[in-house]
């Protein structure tokens, strides 16, 4: 079934090893100064998507859009018809713990959410969305090797940006490090798709203090992030 409604590729077009991110250009960033060679694959509704070698390897990079649904339909194409064995998300995420700040890098080995997206897997029970323990221990590996402060744990994967009610201190005192809004749902997908998959976000604001960052620096500068995700891909 390729291509689909959402990516123009044929089969074969696209690594088995893909990391995604939810801004385009920030995708376009990372075509541009990573890989050897980079093909556009992708423009279908201004989701740019690439392919090319990092050292060596055949690698992909894709945008994703913003919130579960997009991921969601993204990494289930992604996994289902492309044959893709590995997605690494690298995203933002707002720290709601007080010792993680901006710029330090979060490996996600869990992801709670506040989404209904599970609904659809009808569980008598509540999910539990978790990394691939592989992926993680390499990209913990990779942040000591490299100097790159990080934190490793669980994330909230929020519906909502703007939100009436967010209970941060909440999942806070539950000991959750950061909030974003996809990983929770890239987590489901390769679940169910029998693959692997990784978030690594880079702290863009402290939502406790206020501390921020740019929309320029967070498609421009976060290349931490980056730095661990291309040194993990297989």
């Amino acid at each position: 079934m390729t291509p689909t409604p959402h990516n123009s590729a044929k089969l074969g077009e696209i690594a088995e090893t893909v990391l995604m991110a939810g801004d385009p250009l920030r995708v376009k960033f990372m075509a541009e100064t990573y890989l050897d060679n980079p093909v556009l694959f992708n423009q279908v509704r201004g989701m740019l998507g690439y392919t090319g070698t990092y050292r060596g390897k055949r690698i992909s990079v894709m945008g994703h859009g913003m919130g579960g649904p997009s991921i969601g339909i993204y990494t289930y194409e992604l996994y289902n018809f492309y044959n893709v064995q590995t997605i690494i998300r690298v995203g933002s995420a707002g720290s709601i713990q007080e010792d993680l700040h901006v710029g330090d890098l979060v490996i996600a080995t869990g992801a709670c959410t506040n989404s209904n997206y599970a609904a659809q897997y009808e569980l008598p029970g509540t999910y539990a969305p978790i990394a691939d323990f592989a992926l993680a221990r390499r990209a913990v590996e990779a942040c000591e090797r490299m100097g790159y402060r990080h934190r490793v744990g669980n994330v909230l994967s929020s519906d909502t940006f703007y939100t009436e009610n967010p209970h941060n201190e909440r999942w806070q005192h539950m000991g959750v490090l950061a909030v974003e809004m996809e990983i929770a749902m890239l987590y489901m997908n390769a679940a169910r798709s029998g693959r692997k998959a990784l978030g690594i976000c880079t702290v863009s604001d402290h939502i406790l203090t206020g501390e921020a960052t740019t929309a320029e620096q967070r498609q421009n500068t976060f290349t931490k992030m980056m730095d661990v995700a291309f040194a993990i891909a297989d």
